[in-house]
Parts: structure tokens; sequence; C-alpha cells
């Protein structure tokens, strides 16, 4: 491993080893899930570095909102599945749909 300061720690690499798909030697979903976590972590110390620098600079107008907008835009909330079913069903694509109703608490 490097130096690099976005290099995740090797406990956090366990991690994601553990919590893989069980189906993983069958479709490269092992690799794919771990790469995906990687890539996701590496942004996210990327982003809160960001934001530290921006706190770190005080001449900056509100800091605190301008901390907020970054998060919001760079990090949005996934859809609700109750917004997700209505794209689905309005895109008349009924896979997805069952599949997101498969996904409903009983």
């Amino acid at each position: 491993m490097t130096d690099h300061p976005i290099t995740p720690p090797p406990e956090l690499v366990q991690q994601w080893r553990r919590s893989g798909p069980a189906d993983a030697a069958a479709n490269n979903a092992y690799e794919h899930h771990i790469a995906t976590q990687a890539a996701r972590w590496g942004a996210d110390t990327e982003l809160e570095a960001c934001c530290e620098w921006i706190a770190a600079h005080p001449w900056l107008d509100h800091l605190e909102l301008l901390i907020k907008q970054l998060r919001a835009a760079r990090r949005p909330k996934p859809s609700s599945l109750k917004e997700r079913l209505k794209v689905a069903l309005w895109n008349e694509d009924l896979g997805t749909a069952l599949r997101l109703v498969e996904q409903i608490d009983d």
C-alpha cells in the first residue's frame, strides 16, 4: 500500500471483503463490491477534506451553508422506494416496478 492520503486502512478493506455478496465466485460480484466500496470511501474522504478546507478559511462568507450545500450537491439522498416505483410505472418499466414492489415491507 502507498502513503497516499486516500488509501483505505486494512481493517476497512477486511470489512469490505466480509460484506461481499455470497455468489461472488459466479459473476465477479465480489470484485465489483470491493471496487464500489473503495470508490465510495475515497470520494467521501475527499469530500470531507474539501469541507474541512472550506471551514478552515474564515474569510469565506456563510461557511455552514456552503458546507451543507456542498455535501447535499455531492451526496444527494437516493430516491425513495415510492419515488423509484412512480418513475418505473410512468416509464412502463414493469420489470423494475415488480422488483421494487418486492422490496416493500409487509
